[in-house]
């Protein structure tokens, strides 16, 4: 699917938690996740705003990686 919808010109992004599958799939911009049953949160921060902060991070690390030229598949890291 993400490679579908970037023929048609639209960057797209894909955030998970098993990078090698995303690389597998063919994504040109991957963002790394948390865990398999809470991709954007942490349950072991166990405060609202922590896991907010974290979210907001992930979210605004995705923005960026969409206005980001890509020539071949890149992992987004911090």
């Amino acid at each position: 699917m993400v490679k579908a919808i970037e023929k048609q010109g639209i960057p797209v992004v894909h955030m998970c938690t098993v990078t090698p599958i995303s690389l597998t799939v063919g994504a040109n911009r991957i963002i790394p996740t948390i865990a398999i049953p809470h991709p954007l949160g942490d349950p072991r921060l166990g405060d609202a705003e922590e896991e907010k902060k974290l979210r907001r991070h992930l979210v605004e690390k995705a923005l960026k990686a969409l206005e980001t030229e890509v020539s071949e598949q890149t992992v987004f890291t911090d």
